[in-house]
């Protein structure tokens, strides 16, 4: 009997070289496969026979099984590309795509946009992401990423404000909107859009009333008026400013404001001027327009419109998010990648085409977003490359192919015995 079981005990070698063949041409066939994570055959000795039953000791061994081919989650080069919509994991996590069977995990960031706008892997199949609101601010709503239009709509102004101070020192003035620019103390112009996206240049003069009081006059060429003659400023809104004796705004007065633009815009647009929080609104007044005894000056303003616009171009940054940049220059967020993290990596199931799926022993994927809670964070333009080492894996079939000989030699030397064995009765 030991004679024979000592084939079986060859053949079970042969068997278990074969599989860690099978396991290391798999890991070398995969070496240049995006986000490919390499496997190790992990054998276990069968059970023996004991010579002493329970005892233990004196036990002779049935020879070898392949236990367990445990995927190796070690982190893989990340490689520099020039496509915005490669994405690389840097540490734990995995993309999720919407696979035919289910939920897909995926550590290859090889995205691209299909047809519809949706961004999908190379099998067509879609991302998912945080969702925008209709304000463009991403919520803890998940679904597939969508570009969405290539082009926006106009945004008629609503608002300007102004970070500015006007000279305390400056003579008082008499404002007379036929003659603003010999009837003011200082003026600025600002570019603001109506209904249908159309800019027009405003100007607001200002002139000072009394002492502490300042006039402003927010006016636009006849060319861009309603009725208006070209040439001739068309006034449009105005108000007051009250400054208290340490030349803090104290109140806004607003006054006229009803935009009348023409060809083809609303007629009655209101645009506020805003000149910051006064004391009277709750503000200290001291982040608001001032009036000291320095040079007259805007610091900034800004306005809250925008003409009609194309995509010009889209971005992730570090945290996944992706923003479309049109050639207006409003940047709106389209989505942010959402990573799944599991308890046991290691328990997920393949399912080829470099997906994965959740099992018993991997536990429920826990979406979130990259760098929170142990996920790993996402670099643009940048793919994980197969976590492969071909040199470890050259000394793997090396060792393999040994134990192959090596078990080869068991079965021709048992052969050889029971040959001398059956020759006994001859």
């Amino acid at each position: 009997m030991s004679i024979l079981s000592s084939f079986n005990i060859g053949v079970t070698g042969l068997n278990a070289a074969g599989q860690s063949m099978s396991v290391i041409g798999d890991n070398i066939a995969n070496a240049g496969t995006n986000g490919f994570k390499g496997s190790r055959a992990e054998f276990q000795d069968m059970l023996s026979n004991s010579l002493k039953g329970i005892d233990g000791g004196d036990q002779i061994g049935s020879g070898t099984k392949l236990a367990h081919v445990t995927s190796q989650f070690t982190q893989g080069t990340v490689a520099r590309t020039n496509n915005v919509t490669d994405i690389a994991i840097n540490g734990n996590g995995f993309f999720q795509v919407d696979a035919p069977f289910g939920k897909g995990y995926s550590r290859d960031g090889a995205f691209h946009f299909d047809k519809e706008g949706y961004m999908v892997n190379g099998d067509g199949y879609k991302v998912q992401g945080f969702q925008p609101d209709e304000k463009g601010n991403i919520t803890n709503k998940t679904g597939s990423i969508k570009l969405g239009n290539t082009t926006i709509p106009a945004t008629p102004t609503s608002q300007v404000t102004m970070s500015m101070n006007l000279d305390s020192r400056e003579s008082v003035k008499k404002f007379d909107p036929a003659n603003p620019e010999k009837t003011s103390n200082f003026n600025t112009s600002v570019t603001v859009y109506d209904n249908v996206g159309t800019a027009r240049l405003m100007t607001v003069y200002f002139n000072k009333a009394t002492d502490g009081n300042w006039e402003y006059h927010g006016m636009v060429d006849g060319n861009d008026a309603a009725n208006g003659v070209p040439g001739q400023l068309v006034e449009m809104a105005n108000g007051q400013l009250k400054f208290n004796q340490k030349g803090v705004l104290e109140e806004e007065i607003p006054g006229l404001n009803s935009f009348n633009f023409n060809k083809g815009a609303a007629p009655g647009q209101k645009i506020a001027l805003d000149f910051g929080a006064s004391i009277k609104d709750g503000g200290t007044g001291l982040d608001a327009c001032t009036q000291f005894g320095s040079k007259s000056s805007v610091s900034r303003h800004t306005q809250d419109g925008s003409s009609a616009a194309t995509l010009s171009s889209m971005s992730f940054n570090d945290m996944g998010i992706l923003t479309a940049v049109y050639d207006n220059g409003v940047q709106r967020e389209l989505g942010q990648i959402a990573l799944a993290k599991f308890e046991n990596n290691e328990g997920l199931f393949k399912t080829g085409k470099n997906l994965f799926k959740e099992t018993r022993k991997s536990g429920q994927a826990a979406l979130g977003r990259p760098g929170a809670d142990g996920r790993g964070e996402v670099l643009a333009k940048s793919l994980e490359q197969s976590n492969v080492d071909i040199a470890s894996e050259f000394i793997g079939l090396m060792a393999a192919q040994r134990n192959f000989q090596a078990n080869t030699r068991t079965i021709t030397t048992s052969d050889q015995m029971l040959q001398e064995v059956l020759n006994i009765k001859r």
